[in-house]
């Protein structure tokens, strides 16, 4: 049985124990969970379970093969009794002590590390909050043990047995427990290393044992009279798994790229978590942390929402099992699919919940990713199915902001909402057609149309053309793929046709971009994007289809299809959300 399999095994045990720890605090009169940050928690141990799958080679390959070539002593039955077994779990500790500490010492390692960290709450959701990245470096602790000669598989159990143990420390509802906490990490000491309290600030670092910390000098005991206060002084306020991975990295690549000193440049990766050059400080200065001015992030999560964020994550955490329990007999490619499958539907959850998108946005980007992963993977029946559903719920999602707008009195003809109808419906008639025998003609008309719309509602409030290099470029590049399928075999009867649709397409790009350059927001950025993801999607489609096949083409053609789709929908609405004075939220 493989790690990932073991996980899904006890995952019923850990929902158990999660409902029995809200239990226990709803019967002492308090709130341990807030849905939306458990949800998030646990779709972080989600991403970091699945994104698993493809750094074993890190995790374990690369012990294995620091042990068959460098170990000092082999003797796998003395690694295989009990007191190896005890023994191989005292070193993996002690290794998870500085991994530990120096995750919380040096600046790219917390990187990894942060994302445990992030959440304001403390409960045995947080446990799950695990990073993604943290393999990259990790593995480079626990060479000392394959040095000493600790089986590979000694030392994927007993690490599996350290982590499994520490899940139960990540609660409020458990108090002191005499001698347990001078011995072993506790929930009193784990709750200690999770807080940013000066007094707590970076304590307590065993995985199993808290005696690393008393002989290391890292120990601090839990204060009846100074609160923990959970999260991280560079507070994430966000439910996006990608941005809780990447927030850390994208501060540090920052401070790197803007110090003027090469050493600087070295120094903000390996200097402690915080530090910043001095010229980077004076000319992007952050505030002081005041622990008295950390709010609470908590968007409101209505009723309805909360039904559809509840459904989704069940729906999610099925996903996740069935992956993790196929993973290491399927194919890489089939797993990398299925990742970025998983990965989009978590990230359009965290989305809905923190209201950067609607419910049926969340489900068109999920539609999307679906019928994508089905054409890759030549699943006929359900790509049948998913494919029209995609555009489907992007109707729906435009036609349900329309009717908010129209009952507050804000949509006539000239609002966005009709072209944009237009160009769906005509998105999928081309979609339609194009999983029909003998139809690209009609499906290229279809999406010829569809263009045409999305040229008409870009000249709205905008000149045409309004950035001639964008025009300059976009027409270029039209021209050298246009060619490109020239003489890569364009059949005859293709060429008038297939030219009138790259012109088209290079005119929508156009008009896009101008239409960024003079509002220059982030809607418009977003839809100037997914003009050009239709652009690469149809590039990738006549490149494969008329010149030569491309590996994977109807997987990267689909998947810059629904990007394509999803950028020009929310850019357009949120744009459109923004002549609404209310800010009201549709879809």
């Amino acid at each position: 049985m493989s790690g990932s399999q073991l996980i899904v095994l006890v995952t019923p045990a850990f929902l158990l124990l999660m409902a029995l720890e809200w239990a226990v605090g709803r019967w002492r009169g308090v709130r341990p969970f807030r849905l939306a940050d458990a949800v998030s928690s646990i779709s972080l141990g989600m991403l970091s379970q699945t994104s698993a799958v493809f750094t074993v080679l890190l995790r374990v390959g690369l012990y294995t093969l620091a042990w068959e070539h460098l170990a000092l002593w082999r003797n796998d039955g003395f690694w295989r009794a009990w007191y190896g077994w005890l023994l191989a779990l005292l070193l993996y500790d002690f290794c998870y002590y500085w991994l530990h500490r120096m995750g919380h010492e040096v600046a790219v390692l917390w990187a990894a590390h942060a994302v445990h960290h992030q959440s304001q709450d403390y409960n045995l959701s947080t446990a799950l909050r695990q990073t993604s990245s943290g393999a990259l470096l990790g593995w480079l602790f626990y060479l000392p043990m394959a040095l000493a000669g600790v089986p590979p598989l000694v030392f994927v159990v007993v690490g599996l047995v350290d982590l499994l143990y520490q899940f139960w420390v990540h609660t409020e509802q458990v108090g002191r427990l005499g001698w347990f906490d001078r011995w072993f990490c506790s929930p009193s000491n784990h709750r200690v290393h999770h807080a940013v309290n000066d007094a707590y600030l970076d304590k307590n670092y065993g995985g199993i044992l808290i005696v690393w910390d008393r002989i290391f000098g890292t120990f601090k005991d839990e204060d009846p009279r100074e609160k923990c206060v959970y999260g991280t002084r560079g507070l994430l306020n966000s439910w996006d798994p990608l941005w809780a991975n990447a927030q850390v990295y994208a501060g540090l690549a920052h401070d790197c790229w803007h110090a003027r000193g090469v050493a600087d440049k070295l120094r903000v990766w390996l200097k402690a978590p915080g530090w910043r050059p001095a010229d980077v400080e004076r000319r992007f200065p952050k505030p002081a942390f005041d622990i008295n001015a950390m709010p609470v992030f908590d968007p409101a999560v209505p009723p309805a929402l909360r039904w559809f964020a509840g459904l989704q994550f069940v729906l999610l955490l099925a996903g996740v099992a069935a992956f993790l329990w196929q993973a290491e007999a399927a194919p890489l490619a089939a797993n990398a699919i299925w990742f970025a499958v998983l990965l989009a539907c978590q990230w359009a959850l965290g989305a809905a919940m923190q209201g950067r998108i609607g419910p049926w946005e969340a489900l068109m980007v999920e539609a999307g990713a679906l019928a994508t992963a089905t054409s890759a993977l030549q699943l006929e029946e359900w790509h049948l199915l998913l494919k029209p559903m995609a555009m489907v719920f992007a109707m729906v999602c435009v036609a349900a902001s329309a009717r908010q707008q129209s009952a507050r009195g804000l949509f006539d003809l000239k609002s966005p909402y009709p072209l944009l109808l237009g160009a769906l419906l005509a998105s999928l008639a081309g979609d339609v057609c194009l999983m029909l025998p003998g139809l690209f003609i009609a499906g290229l008309a279809s999406f010829l149309l569809a263009h045409l719309c999305y040229i008409a509602l870009l000249r709205r409030g905008v000149p045409w053309m309004a950035h001639r290099p964008a025009l300059a470029a976009t027409l270029a590049l039209g021209a050298c793929a246009y060619a490109f399928l020239w003489l890569g075999g364009l059949p005859s009867a293709l060429r008038l046709p297939v030219a009138a649709y790259v012109a088209v397409i290079a005119l929508m790009a156009a008009q896009a971009w101008g239409r960024w350059a003079v509002l220059r927001d982030g809607p418009a950025l977003h839809v100037a994007l997914g003009a050009c993801c239709f652009m690469l999607s149809d590039t990738v489609l006549a490149t494969s289809r008329f010149v030569h096949p491309l590996p994977h083409a109807q997987f990267w053609v689909l998947a810059a299809y629904y990007a394509a789709q999803a950028l020009i929908v929310g850019g357009v609405l949120r744009g459109a959300r923004r002549l609404d004075p209310a800010g009201l939220r549709g879809g």
